[in-house]
């Protein structure tokens, strides 16, 4: 929706980014709490609301809340951020239980995840090109689905293998915190070029691709295909871990990335979209990979490895989008941009010399306590 918050309210690149900030900012704050809740006390009803709440927060965004205003924009868009927050930790949880520990099941998990994000432009475009900003409370409609679909996931978990009060819980050892914090430094690497390339490489791809009267379609394929080479890339990363080790499979997929964001960067004209495409297969391969090695690095706080690796690394990347934003409107979105060339290399170097962590085992089952959630 950036574009179009600087389309129609004409809002500088840093104001832009500031509505990012305010999405990642208390979700950042919040998932580990989140985490840690879950680590305690099984909460599967908070998929639903979480769900509904983040959805909430973006349908109203569009309106500013109430009277359009900027400040009101901000308050909504936090709303959002702190539904993803409660979203996070507890779906992973979950998932672990649906997946049995599998690698590659965690990586269809995250690929609903990503169709979101890759149909999620085509959607707003669709919404909001016809009516204005005005038009944005029909975006809760899929919140309103996802959070049927939750219910029903939920609902088909329970029983005497559920997702209740009886948590899943790791195999037998010791948390492995040194491991665990290099890979979440690197995760806060992949994140900035991620949430960067974001918020701006609609626009980006405006200046660098064409203009005019199909500038907005120019930059909405850009952001399509960013999320859609994603849900690839998250899927092949799992098949590829099975294969070839997770470390090895994250390291290669840091190292790949540097040249590929070089080309969003630099490549001019038509090719940027072959640039962007490798760029998102980069960024999205170690996805699931991140979530289920925080999981085996901290066996005995899933909630907390999840809400840190599938949330609060990832929210923590927008907290740089208005450095982004304040450059660009200094100097240009190239300049602005040229930074995360960097950043996947410096992930790589947090990546080396960590080993894989002892795989577990199948996730224990309890039975549900009757009466529970």
């Amino acid at each position: 929706m950036v574009p179009f918050f600087i389309a129609e309210h004409h809002y500088t690149y840093a104001a832009a980014s500031g509505i990012v900030l305010a999405a990642s900012l208390l979700s950042s704050v919040a998932q580990p709490l989140f985490g840690a809740l879950t680590d305690r006390w099984a909460m599967p009803w908070l998929l639903p609301v979480a769900t509904l709440v983040g959805g909430l927060g973006v349908a109203l965004s569009g309106v500013g809340g109430i009277g359009g205003s900027y400040p009101l924009t901000l308050v909504v868009i936090a709303l959002s951020g702190i539904g993803v927050a409660a979203y996070h930790p507890e779906s992973a949880r979950v998932a672990r239980i649906a997946s049995r520990g599998s690698h590659t099941a965690m990586g269809w998990f995250s690929l609903g995840g990503n169709l979101g994000f890759a149909t999620a432009p085509l959607l707003v475009s669709g919404v909001v090109a016809t009516g204005g900003l005005r038009a944005s409370p029909l975006l809760v409609v899929p919140a309103l689905a996802g959070a049927a679909l939750c219910v029903a996931a939920v609902r088909a978990l329970r029983g005497p293998a559920g997702t209740g009060s009886a948590a899943v819980r790791g195999p037998a050892g010791k948390d492995d915190w040194p491991s665990f914090l290099r890979m979440s430094g690197a995760v806060v690497c992949r994140s900035v070029v991620f949430m960067g390339l974001s918020a701006f490489v609609a626009l980006y791809a405006h200046e660098r691709v064409g203009g005019g009267h199909t500038g907005e379609l120019v930059g909405t394929g850009a952001l399509f295909t960013l999320y859609l080479g994603g849900a690839f890339g998250t899927v092949f990363g799992g098949r590829l871990a099975t294969r070839f080790g997770r470390i090895a499979v994250v390291r290669w997929s840091y190292a790949l990335t540097v040249p590929a964001v070089a080309g969003v960067v630099f490549v001019p004209g038509p090719l940027l979209y072959v640039c962007v495409a490798l760029t998102s297969a980069g960024l999205y391969v170690p996805f699931s990979l991140h979530v289920t090695l925080g999981q085996d690095y901290l066996p005995h706080r899933v909630g907390t490895a999840s809400g840190v690796t599938l949330g609060l690394t990832v929210s923590v990347g927008g907290l740089a989008s208005p450095l982004i934003g304040a450059v660009a409107d200094a100097t240009s979105l190239q300049v602005a941009l040229a930074p995360l060339i960097l950043l996947p290399a410096v992930g790589g170097l947090l990546l080396r010399g960590l080993r894989e962590p002892e795989q577990p085992g199948a996730p224990a089952r309890q039975e549900e306590p009757s009466g529970s959630a």
